[in-house]
């Protein structure tokens, strides 16, 4: 009656709906660049998963790499540093690291001394000086769920099939 609204998050970070059109499926590599076994590789994720059971990752061309992100500052006592993308003005962790091509401190490259921690953790064997800024270039992508327990495949024509719609979320590992 007072109009007054709650909100509460109901997750710890932003989830992230997909929904891709995928015109060209084939069996047999009959329509060439569509891949020789394109609807197999599909319909075996989708049965792998068991519809909306299980998970997978995707990688969207669009946003999937980070160059010279900042990750934190080392304190003298903490090695290890999640892996975080920063949109406009918000800084959230990344779903999964799949490429760590550099890492620095204080600006300076580091060789060695540090490891990629699945699915998203930037690990040191010695911690960072206090005040040493810890950032990367690193690649990424979503670990996602399907939405739905059914798929429509459809056959266009011999060798050929669509998916009209296939929707999958982002979830956290």
């Amino acid at each position: 009656p007072s109009g007054r609204e709650v909100r509460s998050p109901l997750y710890p970070a932003a989830l992230y709906e997909f929904t891709l059109p995928i015109e060209g499926l084939t069996p047999d590599g009959s329509f060439p660049g569509l891949g020789s076994a394109s609807l197999q590789a599909l319909l075996g994720l989708y049965v792998q998963c068991r519809g909306t059971w299980g998970a997978f990752l995707f990688t969207d061309p669009t946003d999937s790499a980070v160059t010279g992100q900042a990750l934190g500052a080392g304190d003298g006592v903490t090695t290890a540093f999640p892996f975080a993308r920063t949109l406009g003005g918000l800084t959230e962790t990344v779903g999964w690291v799949t490429a760590v091509s550099r890492v620095t401190v204080a600006g300076v490259a580091q060789a060695s001394g540090w490891s990629l921690t699945a699915p998203n953790t930037l690990a040191f064997s010695t911690p960072p000086a206090t005040g040493a800024v810890v950032a990367a270039d690193f690649t990424y992508a979503f670990l996602c769920r399907f939405m739905d327990d059914g798929v429509d495949f459809e056959h266009l024509m011999q060798g050929l099939w669509q998916v009209k719609s296939l929707r999958f979320r982002s979830t956290t590992p």
